[in-house]
């Protein structure tokens, strides 16, 4: 819902508010803990993909219909489902989580910060999976997490990142860090960028401001990477960074 929705229609408003405390967050809190729990026991008894995919798929997608949601998603073609990629997107809201998660169609694992593993069900589950926790105060805890992780990046599984770091205020990119690209090139894997937009409409970064809105994911082109190397790493950034961009509105 735009900001000149939410002008036009306070009954409607009002009457979401309601809604979103009422039914979303009762559904939220215990599918998170319901699915938590069933990839968890899939992971271990039948496989990762399988938990993976109900703790990961159909969980973002009962959540972005009960928002409800409406996601468009352009250049799916661009994508080899037996290829890994790193995968990298911008970072607009916590719904890039649910977007990517429901509507990609790519096997992958997150990039997570460690605080997330204490969330009852999500926790769990994400670790079970293979979801990669990383301790942002330690560095060297940081990239020993990713360096392990690399034995899972394989037969299409993917892993993925936000290289701003953080959730932007505005459409506009924020810098990109280096670490994915450093991780594409010492793997030999192609970037797959990844524009998501309008999500900051459904839920803006640093609120609890939710409303039902249309989102478009445009998945771009990879990238090889096989022709850059560390001096020349800059480039893989912009390169990245200015597809990414291109399609995001003024």
């Amino acid at each position: 819902m735009s900001d000149k929705d939410r002008r036009t229609y306070p009954v409607l408003l009002n009457l979401y508010m309601i809604y979103k405390w009422s039914v979303y967050y009762p559904v939220l809190v215990l599918s998170t803990l319901l699915f938590g729990m069933l990839a968890t026991l899939l992971a271990f008894t039948v496989s990762v993909r399988l938990g993976s995919f109900l703790g990961g798929v159909v969980w973002a997608r009962l959540l972005g219909y009960v928002t409800p949601i409406i996601v468009t998603v352009r250049g799916k073609e661009n994508i080899d489902k037996k290829q890994s990629y790193v995968i990298v997107s911008n970072h607009l809201s916590h719904y890039d989580i649910l977007v990517l998660y429901g509507w990609l169609g790519i096997d992958f694992k997150w990039v997570m910060k460690k605080e997330l593993r204490k969330i009852p069900g999500l926790g769990i589950g994400c670790e079970t999976i293979g979801h990669i926790f990383i301790d942002r105060s330690d560095h060297q805890a940081a990239l020993a997490s990713l360096e392990a992780a690399k034995a899972t990046i394989v037969n299409g599984t993917s892993i993925i990142f936000f290289p701003e770091g953080t959730r932007q205020t505005g459409p506009q990119l924020g810098s990109f860090k280096k670490g994915a690209f450093r991780m594409a090139i010492d793997m030999k894997l192609p970037i797959l960028p990844v524009t998501l937009i309008g999500t900051n409409k459904v839920l803006p970064a640093h609120s609890q401001d939710l409303f039902p809105g249309k989102i478009t994911m445009i998945v771009h082109k990879p990238i090889e990477t096989s022709q850059y190397s560390e001096e020349t790493l800059p480039e893989l950034i912009e390169q990245t960074r200015s597809t990414i961009a291109s399609v995001i509105p003024a």
